[in-house]
């Protein structure tokens, strides 16, 4: 089946992208609200706050990104309690329909499949205690909620909101009557403190691969690396760097945003990943792309 591209719709209610704000998707049922808390009394006065769906509270916890996600046949009244419970959370996302017709079934599935996917991604801590069980829906509607979910994936991140979208990377082997074609694979060595990682593109992500060796703790200083810091920590929380006595190895290929946040993580510091990474000829990353971008 062919891949097209997807039009996605933002509407700032008041005009400023801090603000509140709707995304639709053209031919998807789903609609997005999207409220930051110094406005809950306008976002949850909307129409469509009031609506069958689910939820996310977003916000930050101990120092750390967190989330909590919920369901109710009317958000608005839910979220108004947690207004008074919570006192974490920043900004919250609710997810309905733009016709009201998800029922009570159908957000209770959706509510347990964005838990187990946002657990899955590991990016960020949930307070939600355990996984909600899912609903029992007819095979038909499974697959319409699964297939609601994965345009909800492509919206989130657009939002900036990567709490179910993993980074992990499975290694799919080619079918065998499939000749591969080579793909770039660059390196990237600091042998005094045993590190050594591969990496290469995939589908126009920078994916560290399986078994790449890292720095087992950040020792970068200056708050202008806080994100790859945070970055580091996080991967070690979930598993995706385990430690041992020497360095951090990668239990699965992981894709980064780029080389640089790819070379941070893995050197433990601050980098320049377009010169740290190189091909096995000793090319650098950034010579590679130039040669590309002069082939076409």
């Amino acid at each position: 089946m062919a891949s097209y591209g997807r039009s996605l719709e933002f509407f700032f209610v008041d005009g400023r992208p801090e603000g509140i704000l709707t995304a639709e998707v053209f031919n998807w049922t789903g609609h997005i609200l999207k409220v930051p808390r110094t406005r809950i009394t306008e976002g949850l006065a909307r129409r469509e706050a009031s609506f069958t769906g689910v939820y996310l509270l977003l916000g930050d916890l101990d120092g750390k990104a967190c989330a909590y996600v919920g369901e109710g046949e009317d958000v608005a009244a839910r979220i108004k309690a947690h207004d008074v419970a919570k006192d974490w959370w920043t900004d919250v996302v609710i997810v309905t329909t733009s016709a009201n017709n998800l029922h009570k079934a159908h957000i209770k599935f959706l509510e347990s499949r964005i838990v187990e996917l946002a657990r899955n991604a590991g990016n960020v801590a949930l307070e939600n205690g355990n996984t909600p069980p899912r609903s029992s829906l007819s095979e038909a509607a499974r697959s319409n909620m699964e297939e609601f979910l994965d345009t909800l994936g492509i919206v989130l991140p657009a939002l900036g909101i990567d709490l179910i979208t993993s980074k992990k990377r499975a290694t799919i082997p080619a079918p065998e009557s499939v000749v591969p074609v080579p793909a770039a694979e660059f390196r990237l060595e600091f042998l005094k403190e045993n590190i050594v990682a591969l990496a290469g593109l995939q589908d126009g992500e920078f994916v560290v691969r399986q078994g790449s060796l890292a720095r087992r703790a950040w020792v970068g200083s200056g708050d202008h690396n806080a994100g790859y810091r945070k970055l580091h920590s996080q991967l070690i929380e979930s598993a995706v760097l385990m430690v041992n006595d020497h360095n951090a190895v990668f239990t699965t290929d992981y894709a980064f945003a780029s080389p640089s946040a790819a070379a941070a993580v893995v050197l433990g510091r601050s980098a320049n990943g377009r010169t740290e990474w190189h091909l096995p000829n000793g090319t650098t990353y950034r010579d590679w792309e130039a040669a590309q971008l002069s082939d076409a």
